[in-house]
C-alpha cells in the first residue's frame, strides 16, 4: 500500500467513489441505503465537505484510481452536537486488510485535531469484525448497541456505536 496517495477528495473522484459505495449498498448491510445512489445524490454528499472544518473527506488513490475514502460529517441536527462528528470509511472490495483503512482514518483524525471537534462517532452494522477491529485499533470505545433497527435483504440487523475522544 506504499503506492497509495491519500489526499482530500476532489470532484473527479465522484464516479469511482459512487461505484465503491453502490457495491456496498447492493451486496451488504454495512449501509442501510436500500437502493443504489445516483451521481446527483452523491454530489450533494461530496458538496458537504471542505478542506478545513469539521466535515472533511480524504480519498486513497492507487495508480490514479480512487480505492477508498474516510470522512466526517454531521452527527445530529441540534447545534449542541457541532463538536461531535460521525465518521465513515469505505474501501474498494478486496483491498481491505492491508493497512489502508488505518492510514485513511489516521489522516482524517490528524486533520480533525486542528478543528473544534471533541468526539468522533462510528455506527457499524454488525456483525462486521473487520470494521469493529479497525475502530478499536484506532482508539474507539464501544458505547452501545441497538438491536434489529434496520431491515435489509429480508432480515433485521443490529448496529453498534463507537466513540473516540479527539
Amino acid at each position: 500500500m506504499s503506492d497509495v496517495l491519500i489526499r482530500h477528495v476532489e470532484q473527479n473522484d465522484l464516479s469511482a467513489l459512487l461505484a465503491i459505495y453502490n457495491h456496498y449498498v447492493e451486496t451488504t448491510a454495512v449501509t442501510f441505503d436500500l437502493g443504489p445512489r445516483t451521481l446527483e445524490q452523491r454530489q450533494v454528499w461530496l458538496d458537504s465537505f471542505a478542506r478545513e472544518g469539521r466535515w472533511q473527506c480524504f480519498v486513497a488513490v492507487q495508480k490514479g484510481e480512487p480505492v477508498g475514502w474516510a470522512c466526517s460529517g454531521k452527527f445530529r441536527e441540534k447545534d449542541a452536537y457541532l463538536t461531535t462528528v460521525e465518521t465513515s470509511i469505505y474501501l474498494k472490495p478486496g483491498i481491505g486488510g492491508q493497512g489502508l483503512g488505518t492510514r485513511l482514518y489516521a489522516t482524517l483524525f490528524e486533520a480533525l485535531a486542528k478543528e473544534d471537534v471533541h468526539r468522533a462517532i462510528g455506527c457499524l452494522t454488525i456483525p462486521n469484525e473487520s470494521s469493529v477491529a479497525l475502530h478499536k485499533k484506532l482508539g474507539f470505545q464501544h458505547v452501545g448497541d441497538f438491536h434489529q433497527v434496520g431491515r435489509k435483504f429480508g432480515r433485521f440487523w443490529d448496529i453498534t456505536w463507537y466513540e473516540k475522544a479527539l
